[in-house]
């Protein structure tokens, strides 16, 4: 029943138009794309990858304005660490997904079948390029009620305490609790283009691995590595307990 995504109803979902829609284009436009059809043209407007440099800035400044305005009682440490908690691969990734992104996507024809189009990393950048151009075709004062309002759920009281939940910080205060031990966290392998590295890290506790996850930083190949291990911890055996 539902229609096939369109540039317009993109715009229709997150609720702005472009003067502009050569600006919506290109942030839709991979890396991989440019390189196949675009290499006579400028950098500048070859690809989506300088607007995913802008729009993380972007992101970065309407979270934390939007977290200030949430949450006045909460210190610069427990800021920092929502906003890594939003501003971030899965979550973007996830966005993305739900505005349809997907098949709106420009990618060059080997990273079309290999599903890049699906890839977390390849999503999240997307969402990054698609703040950007929204903020060069109208400002700041366009961008910021689109990014309040696609993060909303997230900032919603009863979803807080998940959506902002620091994984590795709590990993470690329920083993240190728990077991007096302390998580370490080792990088096992990256692979990839520099566009598009995935890193791969265990966590460990003693020499048991606890987990193994991934992630486009190893900042969130850590978080998802911590994630998992949080789940599976009631299956190891890590000594007594306190």
């Amino acid at each position: 029943m539902s229609e096939t995504p369109t540039l317009q109803s993109l715009q229709e979902q997150i609720r702005y138009q472009f003067g502009d829609s050569r600006l919506l284009l290109l942030a839709l436009t991979h890396v991989s794309y440019g390189h196949e059809n675009f290499q006579d043209r400028p950098l500048a407007s070859r690809d989506n990858e300088r607007f995913e440099f802008l729009g993380d800035a972007v992101l970065d400044l309407v979270i934390s304005d939007l977290l200030l305005e949430s949450f006045p009682e909460a210190a610069e440490g427990q800021l920092s660490k929502m906003r890594a908690a939003v501003v971030n691969e899965k979550t973007l990734s996830e966005i993305s997904k739900s505005l349809h992104l997907s098949p709106l996507m420009r990618l060059g024809k080997g990273e079309m079948r290999s599903g890049g189009n699906e890839k977390p990393s390849i999503l999240s950048s997307a969402f990054e390029a698609l703040i950007a151009a929204i903020y060069i075709d109208g400002g700041f004062n366009a961008v910021y009620p689109v990014v309040r309002y696609l993060f909303a759920p997230l900032f919603k009281a009863e979803n807080c305490a998940i959506s902002f939940q620091d994984h590795k910080t709590k990993l470690q205060e329920v083993v240190q609790s728990k077991f007096r031990l302390t998580p370490t966290y080792h990088l096992v392998s990256s692979a990839g283009p520099d566009h598009a590295k995935v890193f791969t890290v265990e966590v460990r506790v003693k020499d048991q691995v606890l987990a193994a996850n991934e992630g486009s930083s190893k900042k969130d190949a850590e978080q998802n590595a911590a994630k998992e291990a949080l789940a599976k911890l009631p299956e190891f055996n890590l000594g007594s307990e306190k």
